[in-house]
């Protein structure tokens, strides 16, 4: 029944989430114009009490801590690429106590570099989305998500799995093309492959750039997907 069903993604409130007009930020900023990210991604690793070197590329997670989120998958693979590779943490979320431990032991074993924060906090979520340079979404299954979406409006590349709306949102890098990068398997070398390939193009100043810029110029309002909707139905009535 493939064909008797229509998928539309979820919208984004862009007058509550855009890095130009949002009032929780530290300083905003715009495609032209960065300078405020930059600003934004001081401030989180000030907050977090983390390595402040401007070299060190941010990665964050916003998330329900549950299996259905590849919560799982971190466990496998974090450890590794924290003691492979240089990069700051910063994850906000709350759910399942074996993940929110996981978390902990990751921040007192790497505590400049990995800050958690078990909860919910608005203003801190904005704050991520702003300050990290990637955001990491390795779901196992997704109807949609919105933080992939949030991600690429504020110039922060998203690494997320290949599954339901993030495939549908999220175009893997080619070069020249694409706004991510999106992984296949739902395993740990996957999650480190995709990791190791954004930790790779960060090193490239212009390839980075190209990627934010693609993603920025992203338009997922809900201008644009209630049109869908309105179709859709002009179609059925049709």
């Amino acid at each position: 029944r493939g064909d008797a069903v229509i998928g539309i993604l979820n919208g984004v409130d862009y007058h509550s989430w855009n890095p130009e007009t949002d009032n929780t930020l530290p300083a905003r900023y715009t495609i032209d114009d960065l300078s405020g990210k930059a600003k934004c991604k001081q401030a989180l690793l000030a907050l977090g009490k983390l390595d402040a070197a401007d070299d060190l590329p941010v990665v964050g997670l916003v998330s329900r801590l549950a299996h259905q989120k590849g919560i799982d998958l971190l466990m496998d693979s974090l450890p590794e690429l924290l003691r492979t590779r240089n990069f700051a943490l910063c994850v906000l979320g709350s759910g399942d106590p074996q993940y929110v431990e996981f978390f902990n032991q990751l921040m007192q074993e790497y505590p400049q570099r990995v800050y958690f924060r078990n909860g919910y906090d608005e203003s801190l979520a904005h704050l991520i989305e702003a300050g990290s340079d990637m955001f990491l979404m390795p779901s196992l299954y997704e109807p949609c998500g919105l933080n992939q979406m949030y991600s690429l409006k504020y110039g922060t590349i998203p690494i997320v799995r290949n599954t339901g709306g993030l495939a549908d949102s999220v175009q893997m890098w080619d070069g020249r093309n694409g706004t991510g990068i999106v992984f296949n398997d739902y395993d740990a070398p996957a999650v480190n492959w995709a990791m190791n390939t954004a930790l790779d193009l960060y090193r490239q100043p212009a390839v980075w750039q190209q990627l934010i810029r693609n993603g920025m110029s992203q338009d997922f309002s809900w201008e644009k997907q209630a049109l869908r909707y309105q179709q859709l139905y002009q179609q059925l009535l049709a």
